[in-house]
């Protein structure tokens, strides 16, 4: 599994018109699943995303992790983090998972976190969402489990 983080001040999720998912100060997560991912790939990204130090401390170093400054996280399904890039001039997603694996996976991810966390949003599997942020920094990275 695949996860692009940014930091951000605020970001939020829309279809069609109505918001489905928001949050304040934390992460945004947009996250794809690949063939070959399984429940234990998940249980690693998630930890990494509420561990990852990536927040300021009073030194203005990134040593505070999302639990620690009591941030926000907003899953957003992106099953284009799978494409792979290095040939030619269009993606190819053979290394993406079947549609049915990667919902099941990323909703595995989301009820996972959501108990874990209490400040988790998400956008909707698989449909056409309008995400709106402002990167705190910019601030992003890409972390793999």
């Amino acid at each position: 599994m695949k996860a692009l983080i940014q930091r951000v001040h605020r970001a939020s999720v829309t279809v069609e018109g109505r918001r489905v998912g928001a949050i304040d100060h934390g992460l945004l997560a947009l996250v794809g699943v690949e063939k070959g991912d399984d429940e234990a790939a998940a249980e690693r990204l998630l930890h990494k995303l509420l561990r990852y130090r990536v927040f300021s401390d009073a030194a203005g170093k990134m040593n505070l992790d999302l639990q620690q400054v009591d941030g926000g996280l907003l899953l957003v399904s992106q099953f284009t983090l799978a494409a792979d890039t290095r040939k030619g001039l269009r993606p190819s997603f053979s290394s993406a998972a079947p549609p049915a694996d990667g919902e099941r996976l990323f909703h595995y991810l989301l009820d996972r976190a959501r108990a874990a966390w209490p400040r988790v949003e998400s956008g909707e599997f698989a449909a056409n969402m309008q995400v709106e942020l402002i990167n705190d920094g910019p601030v992003t990275f890409l972390l793999e489990s």
